[in-house]
């Protein structure tokens, strides 16, 4: 098991420990701020909500391939939001390496090896 120091920037095994998770709490904050941006303007939220509810829909649906994608994109479209980042310190890409090796090690123990 892993013990971050910095939970919300981390890697984290799976119970299995045949995959790990990424936690990067910052961009769920991010995401949330950037949607809610121009919440202010009545025009710009309403369109906003239009597109979310337009997304809900299609969560809630059967859909053809790529109509979620083009749904998620007419949100982040409408909202004017920017592409998903999160600057990362040297210290912290030091730990993220670190906790990465354990989850390397854990999940590739059944994998065979080539020479």
């Amino acid at each position: 098991m892993i013990h971050s120091t910095k939970p919300p920037l981390s890697f984290e095994l799976r119970s299995d420990w045949l995959a790990a998770y990424l936690r990067v709490d910052q961009i769920r904050a991010d995401t949330l701020t950037q949607l809610v941006q121009h919440w202010r303007e009545p025009a710009d939220r309403d369109a906003i909500i239009a597109a979310l509810d337009e997304l809900a829909d299609v969560v809630h649906s059967p859909r053809a391939e790529g109509e979620l994608d083009a749904a998620v994109e007419q949100v982040e479209d409408t909202a004017c939001m920017d592409t998903a980042h999160v600057d990362v310190s040297s210290p912290d890409v030091r730990r993220l390496l670190g906790e990465l090796s354990e989850v390397e090690r854990a999940t590739s123990r059944f994998l065979r090896r080539t020479a």
